[in-house]
């Protein structure tokens, strides 16, 4: 039922002729397979010779900073996800040193049962510092990413969504990224907001064993779902709010991603505004309810360009397009309003 998504093939073609092509695809909402977009890479290279070799080069540009890291027991197989009843997370964080976390990761290596070991959304230049002095996408600079690096052996992390756009690189190991379209949210059984694994809310459904009695629209998901298998070298664009799972299939795994935003800085995360509406929203009568959406549907989802063409430009205020002065004045009068 799945389909496997649209490819762009970079192999072959020069680095710097790259940016151009894929400059109106990765301002797009269409996910792509970007095929040996990293090929080019040192890391790339060194960690397809010699896993032991590829760690030990991690281990020597390591600072020595702290970092967070999923650790699961065997039982888990892989999966990071809650226990039975959605009480608590079904495996455990801890503040470690990423050379011990490399060093467990060879030691789980040839295991029927290993352990479970994830370090998840690292900030690159903070964990190690020169690494993308020869491992880099140069050509996004402009969009002034956040770069993360992800590592770990095989596991399997539950759809989730993440407000940026997503180039996320396979550096070593192999990925399985399973795409869905924002508006599949109500397919997907989505959990908690607030007991989440990582700060996103995700799937509930097991897509290794989906139980489509207790889930049964998520086959209307699986209906328009995009897979991407990624090798070393490759690379998957996932658009703004998309959903996605994703597996890491071999022993020792390790993703770069780059998160950028189509908006100015100042402007905050759509997530704050879900998070007062179910506050001061949801819960209303109907007929308020009701109210409340004709005043979001004119003032927030209206791109008529003559709807406020009453009101004078210089009178218009918050109301007026974005800027740092407007913003700061919106977080003062939200602050003042939790605040009473």
């Amino acid at each position: 039922m799945t389909q496997k998504m649209p490819i762009i093939d970079c192999r072959d073609t020069a680095v710097d002729l790259v940016a151009e092509p894929l400059s109106s695809v990765l301002q797009g909402d269409q996910p792509y397979l970007l095929k040996g977009l990293i090929a080019h890479w040192p890391s790339v290279a060194l960690a397809q010779q010699s896993t032991a070799q590829f760690c030990q080069h991690l281990a020597d540009l390591y600072q020595g900073k702290p970092i967070g890291a999923f650790v699961g027991e065997p039982e888990i197989n892989g999966r990071f996800f809650y226990n039975d009843d959605l009480t608590a997370l079904n495996f455990n964080k801890h503040s470690v040193k990423f050379d011990h976390i490399l060093t467990e990761l060879l030691k789980q290596q040839g295991k029927e049962n290993p352990h479970t070991f994830y370090v998840g959304s690292a900030h690159i230049d903070s964990l190690l510092p020169t690494f993308t002095q020869h491992n880099n996408l140069p050509w996004l600079n402009e969009m002034q990413p956040h770069v993360s690096i992800w590592v770990g052996n095989k596991s399997r992390i539950a759809a989730h969504q993440d407000f940026p756009q997503n180039i996320a690189c396979c550096v070593a190991g192999q990925r399985r990224f399973t795409l869905f379209p924002p508006d599949q949210l109500a397919n997907l059984y989505v959990g908690p907001l607030d007991l989440t694994p990582a700060g996103q809310a995700i799937s509930l459904v097991d897509f290794h064993n989906p139980d489509f009695k207790q889930h049964p629209k998520f086959a209307q998901a699986l209906e328009g779902a995009l897979i991407a298998d990624l090798e070393p070298g490759d690379a998957v664009f996932i658009p703004s709010s998309w959903w996605h799972h994703v597996e890491a299939l071999a022993e020792f795994n390790v993703l770069v991603n780059y998160w950028w935003q189509q908006t100015a800085n100042y402007m905050g995360s759509p997530q704050d505004a879900l998070l007062h509406a179910l506050l001061n929203i949801r819960d209303l009568p109907a007929p308020q309810k009701q109210a409340c959406k004709a005043m979001f549907d004119y003032y927030v989802f209206n791109d008529d360009p003559q709807a406020l063409k009453h009101i004078p430009e210089e009178q218009l205020g918050i109301l007026a397009q974005h800027s740092p002065i407007a913003a700061r004045q919106i977080r003062a009068m939200l602050l003042n309003n939790l605040n009473r």
